[in-house]
């Protein structure tokens, strides 16, 4: 069972996300987007769980890590793809679902919802390419497979982000990008898959052209439960400890708190 956090939570909102800050306001809208998702997942029946550090916000502060400024959410692959066919005509118009399909340079493999009334840059330069670029949530699709053909298609995909990093013209480069994503996605990912399921693959990890992975047990994420998330129920692994266990460690001690790091490097809002 998880210790109790031992910090003083209203010190730590103070220092780092106080109400009106950059901060919460970034915090917020992601908050209002993942409560979105959930409501249309729970309209069609399809399950989903916080993840990362997003579950150990939501297990050590039940809600956002004071400091942070992502929102992780993961789904089965089945679920993943379920769940894009229905978010177009579901999502409100203040929110774009951004995927290779929605936006030709978005070159990863796991899908966004954008709020269209922000500007976001990141640390990292990827983002400058993409067609939306607001505040984001990410939605990770997950699948079970031979953890030898991830181990294959990790390079496959990660070479695209060396291409980009290193290109003089970022914007030509992308062309090999899309080039070498679109082989992956309809091509080489498709037998992967066809050959961890042939061979009876069950290790669960990220699907194929997320280029790192985490190895996790089915049965700590299902049955799915609910825990309370900046005010608002959202669903989580049945055994999130086992889950935050293998990812973090103990992950009810704080980290150094100065030296953390920032995904955000600016953010503006449209009002």
């Amino acid at each position: 069972m998880a210790q109790s956090p031992k910090f003083d939570a209203e010190a730590l909102k103070a220092r780092f996300n106080p109400e009106g800050s950059m901060l919460r306001r970034q915090q917020m809208k992601m908050l209002e987007m993942v409560a979105e998702l959930d409501r249309i997942c729970r309209k069609y029946d399809i399950p989903y769980f916080l993840y990362g550090g997003t579950l150990l916000g939501a297990v050590r502060h039940n809600g956002f890590i004071p400091w942070d400024d992502d929102l992780d959410v993961g789904l089965l692959r089945k679920d993943y793809l379920r769940l894009m066919e229905v978010l177009p005509g579901e999502l409100p118009e203040h929110i774009a679902l951004q995927t290779n399909d929605t936006d030709k340079n978005y070159f990863y493999f796991f899908a966004k919802l954008r709020d269209k009334h922000s500007v976001l840059e990141e640390e990292s330069p990827y983002d400058q390419v993409f067609r939306e670029r607001g505040i984001f949530i990410d939605i990770f699709p997950f699948d079970q497979m031979r953890l030898w053909t991830h181990l294959v298609a990790e390079p496959l995909q990660g070479h695209t982000f060396k291409i980009f990093r290193t290109a003089s013209n970022r914007r030509k480069a992308m062309r090999t990008i899309r080039l070498i994503t679109w082989c992956n996605r309809h091509l080489t990912f498709p037998v992967l898959r066809f050959i961890s399921r042939a061979t009876g693959g069950k290790t669960l990890t990220y699907d194929y052209g997320i280029p790192f992975h985490l190895v996790y047990d089915i049965g700590d994420i299902f049955p799915l439960t609910t825990h309370e998330f900046e005010g608002i129920q959202l669903s989580v692994p049945g055994n999130s400890h086992e889950m935050l266990r293998k990812q973090f460690g103990d992950y009810m001690s704080l980290p150094d708190l100065d030296h953390l790091q920032s995904h955000t490097a600016r953010l503006e809002f449209d009002d």
